[in-house]
């Protein structure tokens, strides 16, 4: 005699069946609709709506506009509930910017954020059109992502207004003019702020005054010869701090006695600013823990300050500046190094931080790393 299974799932409030569903991919989302007449309708109240262009894969041009309508459906009817999070994804060979199906990712957009949107995250490769306007003005969001890969400038509207926005990440971009500037000026309380393989043309000066701040991570490219940049930061809740570029011309630094780690991966060109190396050292010197990653000598000069604070350091590069550089850490607890060739340190710790009281002991970590620490 067959058992009847009770299904309990069928019998949960609407709610948590639409959380339920908001884990699925979106195809998953709509299948659901066929259990049931209790499931027929629910995938259009999910809090999640996820797209990427591999749900295009082998389908019909027939398919392909059924699918756009569907979208259009999903995200544009009235009386829609809220939206957690909405995700667009493509790639460089499958893309939204597609002129025979004419995807409306402007209008998917807006809908999103007329849905009270609290994150966006767009990885829009080879897409040549603007991001609409009112993406810059969305009150609800608190995370927006954005890639750009292949794709044109990247321009902020003149008004900006995300004043509840708390983490913001722009990968693969050109900034233009004072995009960056405005956008990163009218987010009064981010947190946790990202430019990861950016540009920026037609500037001089990137300026980050955010008191909120707590997480920056900067890595910017520069056309070759053209360095006569002025990077400032003040923020002083700042916590950690990324940066991965080439030297520019100035740094002023300031106001950041919060930072506990840093992270600094530098490099130079013809230009040779090591005065502007020596102020970005003076703009972290209160840091605890650092990994310092340079690709060619600076000259130590005597405005290097003292680290008091750094009892932690990881370092790649040439040993003899090390050697030098550890005058300029009297509190050190930790170091570690990656090199082929260990004995100038190792005298040095031998004859002059032993001297001061301190042993030493040294072991191999599990990347054939040197790790030395009291």
């Amino acid at each position: 005699m067959a058992m009847c299974v009770e299904d309990r799932i069928s019998n949960l409030p609407d709610h948590i069946r639409c959380h339920i569903l908001s884990f699925l991919p979106i195809q998953e989302a709509v299948r659901t609709s066929i259990i049931s007449t209790k499931w027929r309708n629910l995938f259009a109240s999910i809090s999640t709506v996820d797209f990427d262009t591999y749900l295009l894969c082998g389908l019909t041009d027939r398919n392909v506009d059924s699918f756009k309508n569907f979208v259009d459906r999903l995200l544009k009817f009235p009386n829609q509930l809220s939206l957690d999070c909405f995700r667009l994804r493509g790639d460089e060979f499958d893309s939204w910017n597609d002129g025979d199906h004419d995807f409306d990712v402007s209008g998917w957009i807006c809908a999103a954020v007329c849905r009270g949107v609290k994150e966006i995250d767009l990885f829009l490769d080879n897409f040549c059109r603007t991001l609409p306007d009112l993406l810059f003005t969305c009150h609800s969001l608190l995370t927006l992502t954005l890639t750009a890969k292949y794709s044109k400038i990247f321009e902020v509207p003149s008004e900006v207004c995300l004043r509840n926005l708390k983490t913001l990440c722009i990968t693969n971009s050109v900034l233009v003019g004072d995009s960056l500037n405005r956008l990163i000026s009218n987010c009064h309380v981010l947190e946790d702020l990202t430019f990861d393989e950016c540009s920026v043309a037609n500037a001089r000066e990137i300026n980050i005054q955010i008191p909120s701040l707590k997480s920056l991570y900067l890595d910017f490219f520069f056309p070759t010869g053209a360095l006569n940049y002025v990077v400032v930061i003040n923020a002083p809740n700042l916590v950690y701090f990324r940066y991965d570029s080439v030297i520019v011309e100035g740094y002023s630094l300031s106001n950041m006695k919060s930072l506990e780690k840093a992270d600094i991966c530098i490099w130079f060109d013809s230009s040779n600013y090591e005065t502007s190396a020596t102020h970005l050292f003076q703009g972290i010197c209160n840091v605890r823990s650092l990994r310092l990653n340079i690709h060619e000598v600076i000259p130590l000069a005597s405005r290097i300050p003292i680290f008091h604070n750094l009892v932690e350091f990881e370092f790649y590069g040439r040993e003899s500046w090390l050697v030098e550089f550890l005058h300029f850490a009297p509190n050190l607890k930790t170091l570690t190094v990656k090199f082929q060739v260990m004995l100038p340190l190792i005298s040095y710790l031998t004859m002059n931080m032993s001297a001061n009281g301190k042993s030493w002991v040294m072991d191999i970590g599990d990347d054939g790393a040197y790790i030395l620490h009291t």
